[in-house]
């Protein structure tokens, strides 16, 4: 018998779709310290984040179409009480208008409640793009949207 020992995390970041070389992201802001690119690592410390308050958007522009099975998205606040809304659309290859996947509320209340993490399985063929909306504070205090980690395969 022959065996191999292998990293969990290694294997994760070979099943996903490798957006760094297929695609093109679109944001609406992005702090400084907090560049989009850090929402799709392994390391759920850093993450994006936006530069101003208010409703954000990610959007991810696929080179060639691509099929997707898993949509992981994790957020954390740590800091401030709020509502946060999210909205997860796609658009097919062969059509102009997205379609929704998900829209979904959280609250968070640091201490005890600081990461909402959500798993989607789905079945989507040709998606041409995806794109994700980040209403913060859905009350209007002026929170900044933030993203965790984004994972698809």
């Amino acid at each position: 018998m022959r065996k191999q020992i292998i990293d969990q995390a290694s294997t994760a970041t070979h099943t996903g779709i490798d957006l760094e070389h297929l695609a093109q992201i679109q944001i609406t802001s992005e702090a400084e310290a907090h560049p989009i690119e850090q929402a799709f690592t392994s390391n759920k410390e850093e993450g994006w984040r936006a530069a101003q308050p208010g409703e954000q958007i990610i959007r991810i522009m696929f080179d060639t179409p691509q099929k997707i099975q898993r949509v992981h998205l994790l957020f954390r606040e740590e800091e401030k009480e709020r509502s946060q809304e999210f909205l997860l659309r796609w658009k097919p290859e062969s059509d102009a208008s997205y379609r929704e996947i998900v829209r979904q509320q959280y609250n968070f209340s640091p201490p005890q409640t600081i990461e909402e993490s959500e798993e989607y399985t789905v079945n989507l063929d040709a998606v041409s793009a995806l794109e994700l909306t980040i209403n913060p504070d859905i009350n209007g205090r002026g929170a900044y949207a933030s993203l965790a980690q984004l994972q698809l395969s």
